[in-house]
């Protein structure tokens, strides 16, 4: 069906040929259809659009609407259906940083910045020039022995088999040229990831792909062989992810290729699950041996875990265990429920999890009540595409930034929402192999490539606008918002910094948090009261 319009035009093309036996009329036939096959076989070579690539001919419909979608996006302002094209322009800007085309824009904000909850950074009188936006943050507490210098900006969690080959190569790619890391999601390292040659943090999930028994359990000596790869940078324990958090997964036997075996260490012709809560643990005592298991067979790399804050006694619990056990990660990611690029169940999409925002103040806040804020890094990752949106998490607690969403953008996503159908139109999120060809890598890779530089170099400029010489310096009051109609108020006010070790000393509970920090325990997730969370 893709290919339809270019066989019909030059079968017609063939036909006017034929019809030129009767009459010369038939030339317009031959000229008209010619034209279109050439175009449709232009189309089909050509690197740039994976759109054209994948449907020659009629994809050039789409850079027709395109042309009058500003006049459409201003019809949706006005009728006060706004949350579509601001999202449009979110992704239209990815696509010209990603191109290296102009991305400033005229007639002052998108925003509606009289409407509640806008926000805005303060900027000073006596900017700084930064000339390097290379921003770094080294990664590996005191018991690291390979600490890793890591960007401040980095590609999320996607699984191969979830994204297309094609897209895991240009992602990894692009991560090499830019020098910035490339999480493999739990999905395992495929052979994309290694050929790419870009920096890798390695998953492990609760299926432990790549490293699992024929059982599903896990297996020390194979994470031990996956964990040496020079390539691997860091390691990430997946908890729960902010698409689904406490939901596992299924991958059918029909969607698992002889690659996706290769990768994820499973047979083909079975089921591969990923069960909704880890069998190597159970307790956040556990938790933390197992991260002590890891640790001492990562060759001395930064180990840490993600997680999507769910009820916050049980992250407390957690650092009560840290606490108890001695046992501190190198990192912790904060992923906001509002992030995940793949298919999810449609409630826990939307009302399951804790948004970014609140998730990293209460984590970034519970560790510094606790005295160990300054032992571990804390990463942010929830639709975190433009440099206000890593801005924004840096000032609220955050040593770095994640972004799937948005380097999915620079490969040509066009969030066509079919990513668990296996029909992506672009390539990006199929395992169909005549659909993911019109992803061309190293096209793409240059783009992954410069949606990093560029979204930096305008992280650097908003850095020196607001006074700073390096995006950490951003703090709560930094950021403001507009309460009501004519309130404004301070980042510091709504997510203030609370003082070290406070938990630890018992002072005061103006937030709640020593209420959940008494009912927390290292020995079990559950309350001391289980009718109380």
């Amino acid at each position: 069906m893709r290919f339809s319009v270019l066989a019909g035009c030059a079968v017609l093309a063939f036909l006017s040929l034929v019809g030129l036996i009767w009459s010369s009329w038939f030339w317009l036939g031959v000229l008209l259809f010619g034209a279109l096959v050439a175009l449709g076989v232009s189309d089909l070579v050509q690197p740039r659009h994976s759109i054209l690539r994948n449907y020659p001919i009629i994809g050039h419909m789409r850079f027709m609407f395109e042309g009058i979608r500003p006049e459409i996006r201003q019809y949706l302002i006005e009728s006060d259906q706004d949350e579509e094209p601001f999202s449009r322009d979110k992704r239209s800007l990815v696509y010209q940083r990603a191109k290296g085309v102009e991305d400033k824009r005229p007639f002052g904000t998108r925003q509606r910045v009289y409407d509640s909850g806008y926000e805005w950074l303060t900027h000073s009188a006596a900017p700084k020039h930064i000339a390097n936006h290379d921003f770094r943050v080294t990664i590996g507490g005191p018991d690291c022995k390979q600490p890793y210098d890591a960007s401040i900006y980095n590609i999320s969690a996607m699984s191969f088999g979830a994204l297309s080959a094609n897209a895991i190569l240009a992602l990894n790619t692009g991560a090499r040229m830019g020098g910035f890391a490339h999480d493999t999601g739990e999905g395992g390292i495929s052979r994309y990831h290694r050929q790419g040659g870009g920096d890798i943090i390695y998953e492990v999930g609760s299926g432990y792909f790549g490293c699992r028994t024929p059982e599903g359990r896990f297996d020390v000596d194979k994470f031990r062989e996956q964990a040496a790869d020079p390539q691997v940078k860091m390691i990430e324990l997946k908890l729960s992810q902010g698409a689904k958090p406490g939901h596992g997964g299924v991958l059918p036997a029909s969607k698992i290729s002889p690659e996706i075996a290769e990768a994820r260490g499973v047979p083909m012709g079975q089921d591969c699950v990923s069960p909704a809560s880890h069998p190597e643990f159970s307790t956040p005592i556990e938790l933390m041996q197992f991260i002590k298991t890891l640790r001492d067979n990562a060759s001395g790399k930064p180990v840490g875990f993600k997680l999507c804050i769910g009820h916050r006694r049980e992250f407390m619990c957690m650092v009560k265990a840290m606490l108890e056990t001695d046992i501190v990660p190198d990192f912790i990611v904060v992923d906001g429920k509002e992030g995940g690029t793949g298919a999810a169940p449609l409630e826990f999409a939307n009302h399951m999890g804790m948004p970014l925002v609140e998730g990293l103040v209460f984590a970034h806040n519970t560790l510094r009540g606790a005295g160990l804020r300054d032992r571990l890094k804390l990463g942010a990752s929830a639709k975190l595409v433009t440099a206000f949106d890593i801005a924004k998490s840096l000032a609220l607690g955050a040593d770095w930034a994640n972004s799937a969403r948005g380097f999915m953008f620079s490969i040509g996503c066009i969030q066509a929402q079919a990513c668990h159908t296996n029909h992506c139109p672009v390539g990006v999120a199929t395992q169909d192999k005549t659909r993911q060809r019109a992803l061309d890598v190293p096209a793409k890779s240059e783009r992954v490539f410069r949606f990093h530089q560029n979204t930096l170099k305008a992280l650097a400029e908003m850095t020196g606008a607001a006074g700073l010489t390096h995006p950490n310096g951003f703090m709560p009051h930094h950021l403001l918002m507009r309460e009501s109609d004519r309130d404004m108020v301070t980042g510091e006010e709504v997510y203030p910094y609370l003082p070290e070790g406070f938990l630890l000393r018992g002072d005061g509970d103006d937030f709640g948090y020593s209420m959940r920090w008494n009912r927390a325990r290292a020995e079990a997730f559950e309350p001391f009261d289980a009718s109380y969370v």
